[in-house]
């Protein structure tokens, strides 16, 4: 039986390597997994309780309109119920966007060095691949701009973006909708929007107001620490979240995964714990990052990617022998590697290993 043939080049997705997997292999009794962007300080107490008492209900197909997330989230973010799509994690939304809106031979424009599941996508459903290449690990969007052709359906922006970290201004932001053509499709991909701290970031929310080509893409995956219950959500104007609903799946979002999700909207206090945390630990990783001579690109999310002057493979692999678990294999960044903001134990540990590696490698040569 035979694929399509636009798919049979396709890259199986590789997510981080498995702690278990990592500890069996090298023998090792501790190891630091700080390659998935999770959060490290878990989910909210709240979260728990409410999947306790989902446990009652596992025979039960959820609600495949999921209407009182729907309800509560429209509320949370001052938007109505019918703007917003939810989604197994906001990787499904992506999906759906480019079944929704791609068919061979549209162009969808993305940055060189993105969230792959852009391009995966949209390779599936035949589309011409447009990749502006990232300026100091940022996009830049006038440069897209000038790739927009008569073909060009969609376009994407992760922001900040992954695996860079980097973020775009509202100025930026702001002056490259106004000349998008209002038929092309801006998705603004907010994953790691709650971590944000600088001033002149964005809020997609308030951009869909002034521009109807415009969904933001959020996920409950990061700060809100319920990635393994796969459920993120998109939200635009209703006439596009409407044709997205027309391919999705039914009951594509878990019971528990709602249930864990209208927990997680009502404990504040959590989440800003998780950002005090998060910019405590990006400001530990940027000094110690300038005590060992290397440069990180500006981080915004719960991540940093940093330059380590050697082959990343190598850095990886010796870090792995070490208990720690990181992001490599960045194909225009081979000298980088991409580290998770973990708890400030974790970190001191993930640092005093990069320095020990290092000066290993350093011998070496």
């Amino acid at each position: 039986m035979q694929p399509k043939p636009n798919i049979v080049h396709l890259p199986v997705y590789q997510p981080g390597k498995p702690v278990d997997d990592v500890k069996r292999e090298l023998g090792l009794d501790e190891v630091i997994k700080l390659a998935s962007n999770e959060n490290p300080f878990g989910s909210s107490p709240k979260v728990k309780e409410a999947i306790a008492r989902e446990l009652e209900n596992i025979s039960i197909y959820p609600d495949g309109a999921a209407v009182e997330l729907s309800n509560a989230l429209a509320k949370h973010h001052d938007v109505n119920a019918d703007q917003i799509i939810f989604g197994a994690g906001s990787d499904e939304i992506i999906l759906m966007i480019a079944r929704a809106f791609l068919v061979p031979g549209d162009e969808t424009i993305m940055a060189d060095q993105t969230f792959p599941q852009y391009k995966h996508n949209a390779q599936i459903e035949n589309a011409v691949i447009i990749e502006v290449p990232l300026q100091a690990g940022t996009h830049d969007l006038p440069a897209m701009l000038e790739r927009v052709t008569d073909k060009t359906k969609v376009i994407w922006v992760c922001n900040p973006n992954n695996p860079t970290g980097t973020i775009n201004t509202s100025e930026e932001v702001e002056a490259f909708l106004s000349k998008v053509p209002s038929h092309i499709l801006v998705v603004l991909d907010e994953a790691y929007c709650e971590y944000v701290e600088d001033p002149t970031f964005p809020d997609g929310l308030k951009l869909l107001e002034k521009y109807p080509n415009v969904i933001t893409l959020r996920t409950f995956s990061k700060i809100y620490g319920l990635a393994s219950l796969r459920i993120g959500y998109g939200i635009g104007r209703p006439d596009v979240i409407r044709s997205i609903n027309q391919v999705r799946e039914p009951f594509n979002t878990s019971r528990f995964g709602q249930a864990a999700a209208l927990a997680a909207l009502q404990d504040e206090q959590f989440i800003e714990y998780c950002r005090v945390q998060n910019k405590q630990g990006l400001a530990y990783f940027n000094s110690s990052f300038t005590e060992l001579g290397l440069l990180a690109f500006p981080a915004h999310g719960n991540f940093i990617m940093v330059d380590v002057q050697r082959p990343s493979q190598e850095v990886f692999d010796a870090l792995l022998r070490k208990g720690i678990i990181v992001r490599a294999g960045h194909k225009l960044y081979p000298t980088y590697i991409r580290i998770t903001v973990g708890s400030q134990e974790q970190n001191e540990k993930v640092i005093a290993a990069l320095t020990a590696v290092l000066q290993e490698i350093a011998v070496k040569v």
